[in-house]
């Protein structure tokens, strides 16, 4: 027997509508456990970091994408296949330096927030998605970028857009080893 025609997409978005509800259940515990918001974003960025280093490799698997020459090629890579085959959303690129290092990733929409009205007075620091930063650097640092990824803008915090930043460090590469 064949399959109905749109069964994959509606699973699809069950995993995802589950996928969301799960992880704002994981932030509120997260809230519960630790009293500060930063002992919360720190350990939501840990835990993204830890799933950007395994992601890599079902990403370069399944996209059969080519090696990236510049930091603009890697940004838009980020932008316009990873964030749309794992979230389904497609952020606007910008960069924003004249050194060609420091790009932002504008998310339209943002899925992770699709069940959140608004974060609670007493978390205003929270950085509610600071997981997806943990997870661009890690899977970043397994294809040898280094690279620093923060919320400069979030509208659970009122601001018009929802803003990642992106500056690449250094390649790992030009790194030079010292020998003890």
């Amino acid at each position: 027997m064949s399959r109905p025609p749109g069964r994959k997409q509606e699973n699809h978005k069950i995993s995802r509508e589950l996928f969301v509800l799960t992880y704002g259940a994981l932030v509120a515990q997260l809230c519960k456990d630790y009293e500060k918001d930063e002992d919360v974003n720190t350990c939501l960025d840990r835990m993204g970091y830890g799933i950007g280093v395994r992601l890599i490799d079902d990403f370069l698997a399944h996209s059969a994408v080519k090696k990236c020459r510049s930091y603009s090629e890697t940004a838009d890579m980020i932008a316009q296949v990873a964030f749309k085959m794992y979230l389904g959303v497609t952020p606007s690129v910008s960069c924003s330096s004249a050194a060609g290092n420091e790009f932002s990733l504008i998310l339209d929409k943002n899925p992770l927030v699709d069940f959140v009205e608004e974060l609670p007075a007493e978390r205003a620091s929270l950085c509610y998605c600071n997981v997806l930063c943990g997870v661009i650097r890690g899977a970043l640092e397994m294809v040898h970028l280094a690279a620093e990824v923060t919320f400069l803008q979030d509208r659970l915090k009122g601001d018009a857009v929802t803003e990642i930043g992106i500056t690449f460090l250094r390649k790992a590469e030009d790194r030079k080893h010292k020998r003890n």
